[in-house]
């Protein structure tokens, strides 16, 4: 399995400790450090689209012109945002053997998958 997100987001910590407490392997993967392709964003908005893993509720959301907002339309240009401001995908995202088990972190949603 791998984890990925960035080390300092809160939901990224609460994921991380609870498949540590539970010693459930896994690999994580920080975005900063290692960055994205636009072959694995592909992957991921193949399976949960582009309106899901696009995160409009943070920082880095709030912060970019109306234009450009108004200018993500579809899976071409969320894939340029996301490859240039990672920070702005939906974090963690859960994957094994490159399926998403999950976006984002509930307590509940991981109980069920382990």
């Amino acid at each position: 399995m791998k984890l990925y997100g960035i080390p300092n987001c809160d939901t990224v910590k609460k994921a991380r400790h609870y498949l540590d407490s539970r010693n459930i392997p896994y690999e994580f993967h920080d975005f900063k450090k290692h960055g994205v392709t636009e072959a694995l964003i592909s992957g991921w908005m193949k399976q949960v689209g582009w309106q899901k893993l696009l995160k409009k509720t943070g920082p880095t959301w709030g912060k970019l012109p109306d234009d450009i907002k108004a200018n993500i339309q579809d899976d071409t240009s969320a894939t340029a945002l996301m490859l240039e401001k990672p920070n702005i995908i939906k974090r963690p995202v859960l994957e094994k053997d490159g399926k998403v088990l999950a976006l984002g972190f509930s307590e509940s949603d991981y109980a069920a998958l382990f």
